[in-house]
């Protein structure tokens, strides 16, 4: 028998969107006060938050509170890293147990970015709104390693960020290698002034890093953790000692983290890298990295490879010549090594 139904028995299904209609109104952030990221821990954000508003917190190193973050929803796709400067809305007090909500990344000056390796298209963001890369490397203990250096020249040159190449362990070898290699690049060569207790013995480092944000970038072993000890005495990083039998220095810092230079001024720490990726750049950009052969390769033909086989190349006559300096032989096979990773 069929069943007969009545108004009254209508049941609608449940609206799988919600009752209440989408708006796309966004919640108004006028109120958010500004502050500097200096680590990301887990999904939680440190930031420093400046002194009055319209303060210059990544100058200035009068901070009121240190506040712990997370980020808004719609930032969930978006990399926050040391050196960020964000919105922050919520409980800002920076009291014990308390949580903020980040709601914005301001506009970045510079972004300074690796991939795994040449052949990985994924970018990772190291740090933002950096002014000066220090290049850490020893004369010895281990040996330079001019491979890393003339990538992160490179990424610095991609990300607009100035380079300064610091020397350590001068006490046990001279740097002559070094500033033979790089004397014709224009690119500033200061030793780190260190005593081997790990003490500053000139205030060089400091004065060329001081009142801007700064990033040290090298091996494992070549006393990056020291000089950052140096430079900022609370910073207690861990210290570690290179391997006999690999030569390489054993990772002591797990993690970027943005430390307050006396006076004004942030450093970033960053893990040793062992690798430094290059599939972000482009040709002309890591070309340009090369200051004293980029003259050469305006007289080369059109569409040149500028590989040793390459008709009409003409680096290889303008480094004999000596007009890429001292050092221009070991640059450009450096040049030659890199250019197959480029688009």
């Amino acid at each position: 028998m069929s069943r007969i139904y009545r108004d009254e028995d209508y049941r609608p299904r449940p609206n799988r969107r919600g009752s209440r209609p989408r708006t796309k109104n966004r919640p108004n952030h006028d109120a958010a006060i500004e502050g500097l990221v200096t680590a990301v821990d887990r999904g939680r954000y440190r930031v420093v938050v400046a002194e009055g508003r319209g303060t210059d917190v990544s100058a200035s190193n009068a901070a009121t509170s240190r506040v712990t973050a997370v980020r808004a929803s719609h930032l969930r796709k978006d990399a926050v890293v040391p050196g960020d400067i964000v919105k922050l809305v919520g409980d800002t007090s920076g009291s014990k147990g308390s949580l903020a909500r980040l709601v914005e990344i301001t506009k970045r000056r510079t972004l300074l970015r690796r991939s795994a390796d040449d052949t990985d298209p994924t970018e990772r963001v190291i740090v933002a709104n950096v002014d000066v890369m220090g290049i850490v490397t020893a004369t010895e203990d281990p040996e330079p390693s001019f491979g890393l250096i003339d990538r992160a020249l490179t990424a610095a040159f991609d990300a607009g960020i100035t380079p300064l190449l610091i020397v350590t362990k001068t006490d046990l070898k001279p740097a002559d290698e070094i500033i033979r290699r790089f004397s014709a690049t224009g690119i500033e060569i200061i030793s780190s002034g260190l005593s081997p207790d790990g003490r500053l013995t000139d205030a060089t480092v400091f004065d060329r890093l001081h009142g801007q944000i700064s990033v040290l970038i090298g091996h494992s072993g070549v006393g990056k953790s020291t000089l950052m000890n140096a430079l900022v005495p609370r910073a207690d990083r861990a210290t570690g000692h290179v391997n006999d039998v690999t030569g390489r220095g054993r990772h002591t810092s797990s993690s970027a983290t943005c430390l307050p230079l006396d006076g004004g001024g942030w450093l970033v720490d960053t893990p040793g890298v062992r690798s430094f990726g290059l599939a972000h750049v482009d040709r002309d950009t890591l070309i340009s990295a090369f200051p004293e052969l980029v003259d050469a390769t305006a007289e080369c033909p059109r569409g040149c490879t500028h590989q040793a086989d390459a008709p009409g190349c003409r680096l290889d006559a303008w480094v004999s010549d000596g007009k890429a300096g001292p050092g221009g032989v070991s640059r450009l096979e450096s040049l030659r090594r890199l250019l197959p990773t480029t688009g």
